[in-house]
């Protein structure tokens, strides 16, 4: 458990390296800092508070969100071969990715975020597209999940490790959990029967869980919201993941539910 979920406070950094995969990367930075992209292309998610960037002679503003639950998000997307510097006070989240290709930096307001409701029933959650598949990335793409307070979210439970298009597709995938309170919590179930792993996990805010392989889904507990920001990384520019099997069949038993009226959580 130890190798796949990181609590707060035990990590800094994940890298293909620590991680034993090929492209993503994820931190959690605050305040100011200069770094070099290198190989990675970068999304810079502001957690909270505002920031300034300057990078490559060009400069933007962006976040001013108390904290994940009190707005919409905004993200930065950087090029790989770029120095950067950030000014700012606040919780700043650096998805990245390995790549080949160098593109353009490219702003997301608020305003540019596509908000989805996604499940029925108490499975409902919200979904916040930051770098779609649409996107003009090579390899990251980001999305922030709100799940109400007992609700189930990444449900029925889905992989993404083998290579099957269009059904589904590899990518390697980080889960950033945010609670409103520190005694609030969610479940965690991650389960690979091709690979021998069957984790079900207590996660906390701040807690760092890693998908290399296998199902997964997450449970809110009553009475907290519950956020969390995946970054994913594969060869493909697609998000498309396949059902367990023995679940699959819940997604039809959504037509005969209403959706949550909680969401979306955040507007």
């Amino acid at each position: 458990m130890s190798e796949l979920l990181l609590p707060a406070g035990t990590w800094q950094e994940v890298t293909p390296e620590s991680a034993s995969w090929r492209h993503l990367s994820f931190a959690v930075r605050t305040g100011p800092y200069t770094a070099e992209s290198g190989d990675f292309e970068l999304a810079l998610v502001p957690l909270s508070g505002r920031f300034r960037v300057a990078s490559d002679g060009a400069s933007w503003e962006l976040g001013g969100r108390d904290n994940v639950f009190a707005g919409l998000p905004w993200a930065l997307y950087l090029p790989r071969d770029s120095s950067y510097s950030v000014e700012g006070e606040g919780e700043l989240a650096i998805c990245g990715a390995r790549c080949d290709r160098r593109r353009e930096p490219l702003l997301v307001s608020p305003d540019d975020v596509e908000i989805e409701v996604r499940g029925s029933g108490n499975a409902t959650r919200q979904i916040n597209h930051l770098v779609k598949p649409e996107f003009p990335a090579e390899r990251l793409l980001v999305v922030e999940v709100f799940t109400p307070s007992g609700n189930w979210s990444s449900y029925p439970p889905h992989k993404h490790d083998e290579d099957r298009p269009p059904g589904e597709v590899v990518l390697e995938e980080t889960y950033y959990f945010r609670t409103p309170a520190p005694e609030a919590f969610a479940v965690q179930r991650l389960y690979s029967p091709r690979h021998g792993l069957d984790l079900t996990a207590t996660v906390r805010d701040g807690d760092l869980l890693l998908v290399p392989y296998g199902y997964h889904t997450t449970a809110a507990a009553h009475g907290y919201d519950l956020y969390y920001l995946n970054a994913l990384a594969g060869d493909r520019r697609s998000m498309a993941a396949a059902d367990d099997p023995a679940l699959a069949w819940v997604r039809a038993a959504w037509a005969e539910l209403e959706p949550d009226p909680r969401v979306p959580l955040v507007r």
